[in-house]
Formats: structure tokens, C-alpha cells, sequence
């Protein structure tokens, strides 16, 4: 950093994620799971990310530090879509979802609706298996979704594990992170507590904190308040993963080929 002959301060740029991850206060040992129109799973590390497939990459955050990450296609556009398919909205999906029992009645939806970026899929699209006469209901399928979104971003987190990124709890953030079913599923399938912090422009937040920071010349950013959190808990449910592990490494080998 430093002045030009005008005065103006020079200072370092970031990204989206890691504005938010700077704006959550994100430290090591919570993972951020994103869901939007695609979803994101990231934390901040000490050490760089070395990832010889390229699933995770290895970004620098907003303070000094490592972002690595993975971004997967499917997420909120999922629930969307499967709204529309039971004829209903989002609260609708939501309330519906939570009427059902954890794994669907055995229904799994395989959520690569408009291919994958994680794993490396492009071709793909979705797959239910386990319908049948009994469980083919609209509860069902809704449940089935929002279990299919959280799975596939609980894996994509596990790539980030296997660099070394410890994970003692979740923060769900983005439009996902308000549906109540989606925050009553998702800690049996991370299988650590899940805290959704209070809504906020958290991009825009670490942004901010950044350039205060420069401003204030310190070696390390101010010691700034976290934002309240509420906290969900609940029984891990490792079959839903599973099955969705099982459905994705059945349907490889008949993907369309357009």
C-alpha cells in the first residue's frame, strides 16, 4: 500500500466471496455454504490449496490469507424448479419438504438439472430413483430436492476436507439459507452444527471492512462484531448421502451426449 502525489490511498481489491467471508468474520474451522442460483462452499486457511484435479481453487481472501473453494451449477434454480414440477412456490416447497421424513420415502433426486461443474459433468441432468406408488407424492419430491442440493454441496465441502480444511460448523448464507427447510436438513447432512447468520450484504460488508482497514493503517484488521447467528441441530442422516452417492456413479456411464 501507499499514497500516490495526490493523496489517494492505494490499496488492495478482493472478490465476492471473499468480501463475504470478511464481512462473516469467517474464521478457521467454519465452512461458508452459499446458495444461490449456484451454490459455493469455502473457508479461510492458513495454506494454499493444492488441488491437482481443479475442483478446488485456490483463491487468496480478503486479509492475507487462503479462500479455496468449490462451486457446483445446481442449487437454488433446484428448488425453484421443482417447485414449478408440484405446482407450487417456494413456500410452498418449504412446507411441503418439512411434512415428509427424512429420505424422501426412499425417492432420490440426483440434482444435476443443468449439468455439473463439481464433479465435472456438463452433460448431466436429473435423475430420480426410488419412485414408486406409495411414495410419489408431492411432500416426497419436495423433501427430495432440498436433501439432493445440500448433499451435493455437502460433498463438494468434502473436497475442500481433503485440502485440510477443518470443519467444525456451517454458516449458510445466500437466498437458500432462508427456506426453513433447508435450514432444518442441512445439519444432519453436514453432520456438524449449522449457524445462518442474520441477512446482510456480506459482499458489500467485507468490502467495506477492507478499505476501513487500509485506512486505519493496522497490521491486522479490527477486531469487529460478528453478526448474530442462529444455530440448528439435528441426528446425521449419512444415508442420504449415500444413496445420492450411489444414484450419481450409476448414471455415469448413460449420460446424454448432445
Amino acid at each position: 500500500m501507499g499514497e500516490t502525489g495526490t493523496g489517494a490511498v492505494l490499496a488492495p481489491g478482493t472478490g465476492d466471496n471473499m468480501g463475504a467471508a470478511l464481512g462473516l468474520g469467517l474464521e478457521p474451522g467454519e465452512l461458508v455454504i452459499s446458495i444461490g442460483t449456484s451454490g459455493t462452499a469455502y473457508a479461510v486457511t492458513v495454506v494454499p490449496a493444492a488441488d491437482a484435479s481443479g475442483a478446488v481453487a485456490g483463491f487468496a481472501d480478503a486479509t492475507g490469507r487462503f479462500l479455496p473453494l468449490v462451486a457446483t451449477v445446481n442449487a437454488g434454480l433446484v428448488l425453484s424448479a421443482t417447485a414449478s414440477l408440484i405446482g407450487t412456490d417456494l413456500a410452498g416447497l418449504n412446507a411441503q419438504a418439512l411434512a415428509a421424513e427424512p429420505g424422501a420415502g426412499g425417492i432420490t433426486l440426483l440434482p444435476y438439472l443443468d449439468g455439473e461443474r463439481t464433479p465435472n459433468r456438463p452433460d448431466a441432468t436429473g435423475v430420480l430413483r426410488g419412485l414408486t406408488t406409495k411414495n410419489a407424492t408431492s411432500q416426497n419430491l419436495a423433501r427430495a430436492a432440498v436433501e439432493a442440493v445440500l448433499a451435493s454441496l455437502a460433498e463438494a465441502a468434502d473436497l475442500l476436507a481433503a485440502q485440510g480444511v477443518e470443519r467444525r460448523r456451517v454458516l449458510l448464507i445466500g437466498g437458500g439459507a432462508r427456506s426453513p427447510a433447508v435450514r432444518a436438513v442441512a445439519p444432519g447432512i453436514f453432520g456438524v452444527p449449522v449457524a445462518v447468520p442474520e441477512p446482510e450484504e456480506y459482499v458489500a460488508l467485507g468490502a467495506a471492512r477492507q478499505a476501513a482497514w487500509v485506512l486505519a493503517g493496522t497490521p491486522a484488521p479490527p477486531d469487529w462484531p460478528r453478526r448474530t447467528a442462529e444455530e440448528y441441530t439435528g441426528p446425521p442422516q449419512p444415508a442420504i448421502r449415500d444413496n445420492l452417492a450411489a444414484l450419481r456413479e450409476a448414471t455415469a456411464p448413460w449420460e446424454r451426449k448432445d
